[in-house]
Formats: structure tokens, sequence, C-alpha cells
């Protein structure tokens, strides 16, 4: 299966990093291919309601380091959405780059699994029903849905169910 990490994180080393690199290492070993796209190194911009996706072309008029990716997803069998938390919803740079999708109306991607982790507890409701519905809107299947948070959520428990999980995709 050939799979695309959308990393939401600006941090380089932080926690969505390392359940980002437990899936990759998880999801390889069972014989998948994973590329891993970390929005907060790319320069690009969200969607600016144009409509010129919709009125023929199918593509965005933005011609950014996101435009390849997202003209890309047909190619992948499954998209993990991988974000901190810092105020109840995707970062900014994962809601950006969803945006963008809107040109392919439903992603022809039938498999998602989501990753996200906070410092608190509790923030996740919003997120996790925004997620439910973009993979209805997709007409995807979801994997997976982890929400880790705390000080210390880089256990080996955590890390653990990352892996595993990810070496389960077939």
């Amino acid at each position: 299966m050939k799979i695309l990490v959308l990393n939401g994180s600006p941090r380089r080393t932080g926690n969505t990093a390392c359940f980002v690199q437990a899936f990759k290492e998880g999801a390889e070993s069972a014989g998948n291919t994973v590329d891993v796209k970390a929005l907060s190194t790319m320069k690009f911009g969200a969607c600016l309601a144009c409509g010129a996706c919709r009125n023929g072309s199918g593509k965005c008029v933005q011609r950014d380091d996101l435009a390849p990716v997202i003209e890309a997803l047909p190619g992948y069998d499954m998209v993990v959405f991988a974000s901190p938390v810092y105020y109840w919803g995707f970062s900014g740079q994962m809601q950006a780059a969803v945006t963008r999708f809107y040109p392919y109306g439903p992603i022809p991607v039938g498999k998602f699994a989501l990753i996200l982790s906070s410092g608190s507890p509790n923030v996740y409701d919003g997120i996790t029903a925004q997620y439910k519905s973009m993979v209805r809107y997709f007409k995807g299947e979801s994997l997976g849905e982890f929400c880790f948070n705390g000080a210390d959520q880089k256990t080996e428990e955590n890390i653990k169910a990352i892996r595993d999980f990810a070496a389960g995709l077939k």
C-alpha cells in the first residue's frame, strides 16, 4: 500500500513527529511505502475560494509546494493526518493544507487515519468530528484514530501502539 502522511506539526522533534516516525517504521516493516510531508517546511497558502479549480481545470491556481502533493493524491491508497492540537482543531498548517483538497471533491483515496497530540485532555471532540466528516465526504474508511495527551506522551506504550497499528496495514 502507498501511504501519504501529512505531518501538521511545526516542531521537527515534537510529539507528533515522534508518532509519525513510529507510524512510518511500522508501515514500512509491513512492506508499505510511506511518504511523509512535513507541512511546516513547505511554502503554501490556504484555499483562495476563487473557484478556478471547479471551472474546468480541476487544479488549484496556486503553484506552490503543496500543489504537487495534492495532485498526487490519486496515487495513494491511504492518507494519515497527523497534527498537534493547540486550540481544539488541526494545526494551522494542516487546516490550510486540508482546504486545498477542495478541487477534488471526494478525493480518490480509500483509507485514512488520524494521529493527534496535545498537552491537554478533552480537546479532541471538534477535530475528530471534522475528521469523521471528511472521511465520509471522501467516501473512505477510517482505519484508526489516535489521540495522545499530557506532558509525557512519548511513552513506549504510545509509540508501540502506533507502530503496531501501522505494521498491521496491508
